[in-house]
């Protein structure tokens, strides 16, 4: 799965409008750190929706034009996606975007199955309003309609969504800290696999049982039901992963 260095670029992001407008690190200031993390969320966006897929090699010269920036912060951008592990970067090499390995999409899927098992269960026995169960219902409608069109992408988009509701309804904010962390590499592999996944129908009747467990307070349910759909979907995309060679791309 090794990309051509020189293959057509993925649309540019917009320098006026990328990663927010130029968000800066709490407390910091200055065009020099704003530009640099400028490149570090435009990169790492496009890598993490895979327009950069694992595999593709640039030069910093080509980064830096593609982002219509300056070498400097280009270069202190790839050093701190290298530190995330997500490119590899070589003097004289430029970068490369790194493969998604299936043994550590395993571990992270272990790990989130934890925390939101654990979400499920603090929800069901807290009890939720109607509103935020409402929100809940939502994000398994919007994965109904998705199917029903086919749409593996709005699906995963969906699903996330509901993930992450799940999730920040805690109110727990380390909770929510934890997570997140974790999430976008998830985001990553799953694109990567959306083409080879059969369609997901058994997923969502899992999302719509675990609400249903929410709203009658049954954590038990709600942590059992939780834990056996992330396992299950653990399972498929460590096999995805495997069976398209990421690990080797």
């Amino acid at each position: 799965m090794g990309s051509d260095p020189h293959a057509s670029s993925p649309q540019r992001p917009d320098p006026e409008t990328a990663s927010g407008g130029g968000a800066r690190l709490p407390g910091a200031s200055g065009p020099k750190l704003s530009r640099t993390q400028d490149a570090y969320h435009s990169l790492r966006r496009l890598i993490l929706d895979n327009e950069l897929p694992p595999g593709r090699r640039m030069f910093e010269q080509e980064v830096a034009d593609f982002l219509h920036m300056s070498r400097t912060p280009v270069r202190e951008a790839l050093i701190r996606l290298a530190e995330e592990g997500l490119v590899d970067v070589r003097p004289r090499h430029g970068m490369t975007v790194l493969p998604i390995s299936p043994a550590d999409m395993h571990e992270i899927y272990d790990v989130l199955t934890s925390l939101e098992g654990g979400a499920a269960e603090l929800l069901a026995e807290a009890g939720l309003g109607a509103p935020d169960l409402a929100r809940l219902r939502a994000c398994v409608d919007a994965m109904d309609s998705a199917l029903a069109a086919k749409d593996r992408r709005a699906w995963a988009l969906a699903d996330e969504t509901f993930h992450r509701t799940l999730v920040e309804l805690t109110g727990n904010r380390r909770l929510v800290q934890l997570v997140e962390g974790m999430w976008d590499q998830t985001h990553r592999a799953r694109l990567a696999t959306l083409a080879a996944r059969p369609l997901p129908t058994t997923s969502n009747q899992d999302h719509r049982d675990l609400v249903d467990a929410i709203a009658a307070g049954d954590p038990d349910r709600a942590r059992s039901i939780h834990v056996r759909h992330r396992r299950k979907a653990r399972d498929l995309l460590v096999k995805l992963l495997t069976d398209l060679g990421t690990e080797g791309a």
